[in-house]
């Protein structure tokens, strides 16, 4: 076991530069480096395992299947969120994220780790196809350095974040995932509350349907640029009035100014975010309403889509955590008759189980007033805090009237970690199903079915 973590940990500080300095073969094959120059950082780790034998060994080939076993985490995490939580260097372990997110929104993921020895996260996005088996696809990478991804959402859909730390390491982490609009708001000095029809609005008496959003502002507010672009069109029509388009140059979409009281761009005219391109007014068919900018997003080969997600900015931050950090990574128990465990941090989140007093589960993180909890059959989900207590008081003593197990899993296949001799006594901590965590006199902490 010390000669396979002093492997790992060399290969770890040399391992990319070895792969660096491999050199073309007599054969005229490319070098490793540049077979693996397109490779994510999680793959390259992986990779890097595969070169030094490590994926063969029983730690390995945990890890890779923690990170695979993750992709198919069903937990749904309400946005913004903050997750605070643990991880051994004795049990590899990766943490999934699932969230929705909206066309138009910006979802920004951080991750930063708190250890002893320095450590390598990789934090990673996929998009998630909904199935059984799920699929997914993957979308971007952070740097191990800055640890962040800035995503723009591209479709209504269920995104999923994949942490997981290098083999062999011990440590806390800080994930947040949070939502902002991934366009400036395109009038000066106001905000979400200006917002007042929104898209899919009826009108002429059902005969279309609004494809925008109406911004209300006094006559003579400023319309600014919501982004980088070129002003493709100044108008006036039926319908909108004074309208100005605006291509975006960091999408591929334009963006439809109308009822302005004047224009000030002219086509071709290159803008920055927060640029003047007109003022608010009620032309068009607005002349009977009082003054606002009807703002539309029109994307090539889709035509209109709801420009509400890509300039709403929400309000809501993640909640402080609230719970005792010095338990993260500790077993503990339920402490109440019946507890729920749901997939989210949220009373109302969707139901996972139901578990009853005195079982066990393992804390590994914590987002709030919840701790996110590991149950020994290697789900996980989020409990109050206020539900659980820690196994510093003891259930009873137990005497062994023949010679016992003890198991690091409970369950009938479980890896036998120590044995406990007839007459002996243990400590009852916790239990689970039939069986019973238990610490042992020489301070082995298992499970054992009682006979």
């Amino acid at each position: 076991m010390k000669k396979l973590i002093l492997n790992a940990r060399i290969f770890t500080i040399f391992g990319y530069a070895l792969l660096a300095v491999f050199i073309i073969s007599c054969s005229g094959k490319p070098t490793i480096k540049a077979l693996l120059g397109k490779q994510t950082p999680y793959e390259k780790y992986v990779q890097s395992l595969r070169l030094a034998k490590l994926h063969q060994s029983g730690l390995g080939q945990d890890w890779l299947l923690a990170g695979t076993k993750v992709l198919q985490d069903s937990l749904l995490l309400p946005i913004p969120f903050e997750e605070t939580g643990y991880f051994r260097a004795e049990k590899p372990v990766a943490f999934g994220y699932n969230f929705k997110a909206r066309e138009g929104e910006s979802i920004r993921i951080a991750a930063q780790a708190k250890a002893r020895e320095q450590v390598t996260l990789f934090l990673d996005l996929f998009e998630v196809e909904d199935g059984r088996p799920r699929k997914v696809k993957h979308l971007e990478s952070a740097d191990t350095i800055a640890l962040q991804i800035n995503y723009r959402v591209k479709e209504d859909l269920t995104y999923l974040v994949r942490l997981q730390p290098e083999l062999l390491r011990s440590g806390s982490y800080t994930i947040s995932i949070v939502s902002q609009p991934s366009l400036g708001f395109p009038v000066q000095g106001k905000g979400n509350s200006a917002i007042q029809s929104v898209w899919g609005a009826v009108r002429d008496n059902g005969a279309r349907r609004h494809e925008g959003i109406d911004i209300f502002a006094p006559r003579g507010t400023p319309a600014v640029a919501a982004t980088k672009g070129t002003v493709t069109r100044v108008d006036e029509t039926p319908i909108g009035g004074k309208v100005v388009w605006l291509n975006d140059d960091m999408a591929n979409q334009h963006l439809y100014y109308a009822h302005l009281d004047t224009q000030l761009v002219q086509p071709g005219q290159q803008v920055i975010p927060g640029q003047v391109l007109g003022l608010v007014g009620n032309t068009g068919n607005a002349r009977t309403t009082v003054p606002h900018l009807h703002f539309g997003i029109y994307r090539s080969g889709r035509g209109a889509v709801d420009p509400y997600p890509f300039v709403y900015t929400p309000n809501q931050k993640p909640l402080p955590l609230q719970v005792n950090t010095t338990s993260l990574g500790q077993w503990a128990r339920i402490s109440k008759k019946e507890v729920n465990v749901r997939l989210s941090p949220d009373k109302n989140g969707s139901l996972l189980t139901t578990l009853n007093k005195n079982t066990a589960v393992q804390i590994v993180g914590g987002s709030g007033n919840w701790y996110r909890v590991l149950l020994p059959t290697g789900q996980s989900g989020y409990i109050i805090a206020s539900n659980i207590e820690s196994l510093e008081k003891p259930l009873n003593n137990l005497q062994i009237t023949t010679n016992t197990e003890i198991l690091a899993e409970p369950m009938p296949d479980g890896t036998p970690i120590n044995m406990v001799k007839a007459s002996s006594k243990v400590t009852v901590l916790a239990n689970y199903s039939n069986y019973l965590l238990v610490k042992t006199n020489d301070g082995t902490l298992g499970w054992l079915l009682p006979v």
